[in-house]
């Protein structure tokens, strides 16, 4: 089965369709490749400082650097992006909210061979979720070209309505070829593993990954994004971080409080995660 891809004009309801039936959609030229060289710029000197994989699953050429909205203001712009939120907003609406996973640059270089075939929501200590319930939803945006020689992404259109645990090879995938810019969505039950570089050149994916706010991140935002630094930061981006309740009752501070009022004391009010609007929605569904 080939990837889908969509052009930039296409609607995130449209995307979410084709992520709810094949796993995965690429959306071309969401974004001017200048705006993803900014990021990189932003982030050289960690990119630089970043060790390379302790493993063969995290890559022996492979740099994965994150804490990117502490470190890139241009990077927020991209987490936070309408098409994307809205996407995963569709794929994950079954839950009372989402929040920010991880953030990452998978930088994989010249010699890397390919990742095994793997589902990022086996993260979550390999519980089985129940088939067609999705918790994840990914973005790897293109900040060079992807190409089958330099390490696309690979994928199984499909697989994210497989049993669990099943072993794949490279020859069962597909890679998500893209040009710089374009992003490809794909849920955490999809089927999927970096490619081989083969290349003579680094390629540089910027990975965000959203997860339903129930389940503890794969990355602590509360202690990548230093307290100065979030106190600063819009409120939606704050909440999209995980500065909300992830359902009613759950993670409120101290007395009930709001958890945005520990870095923004008076905006409780605002914005999605405040408990009455979950404790609403909860009542609707009983």
């Amino acid at each position: 089965m080939p990837i889908e891809h969509l052009s930039a004009e296409e609607s995130p309801k449209r995307a979410a369709e084709i992520l709810a039936r094949d796993g995965c959609v690429v959306v071309d030229r969401l974004v001017p490749r200048s705006q993803l060289d900014r990021v990189r710029s932003e982030l050289a000197p960690y990119l630089e400082a970043t060790p390379i994989g302790p493993d063969r699953f995290s890559g022996h050429h492979t740099r994965r650097t994150g804490a990117l909205i502490a470190r890139s203001p241009s990077a927020r712009d991209v987490v936070a992006h309408p098409f994307a939120l809205d996407t995963v907003g569709s794929l994950l609406g079954h839950a009372t909210n989402f929040q920010l996973h991880l953030t990452q640059v998978i930088a994989i270089g010249p010699g890397e061979a390919a990742q095994a075939i793997h589902r990022d929501q086996w993260a979550f200590d390999f519980f089985p979720f129940p088939a067609g319930y999705e918790v994840q939803c990914n973005t790897m945006w293109a900040m060079t070209d992807f190409t089958e020689e330099n390490g696309a992404t690979r994928v199984i259109p499909g697989s994210n309505r497989f049993e669990d645990r099943k072993q794949f090879g490279n020859d069962d995938t597909e890679p998500a070829e893209m040009e710089a810019g374009s992003v490809l969505f794909y849920t955490g039950s999809l089927y999927h593993g970096g490619g081989a570089n083969r290349s003579d050149a680094v390629r540089f994916g910027l990975n965000i990954t959203y997860a339903v706010a129930w389940l503890r991140q794969e990355e602590n935002q509360y202690l990548s994004v230093p307290r100065e630094i979030a106190r600063d930061l819009p409120v939606p981006l704050l909440r999209l971080m995980g500065y909300a309740r992830g359902a009613y009752a759950l993670g409120y501070v101290d007395d009930l409080r709001d958890p945005i009022e520990v870095v923004r004391p008076g905006a409780g009010a605002e914005g999605f995660g405040e408990l009455p609007a979950a404790a609403k929605k909860a009542v609707e569904e009983l």
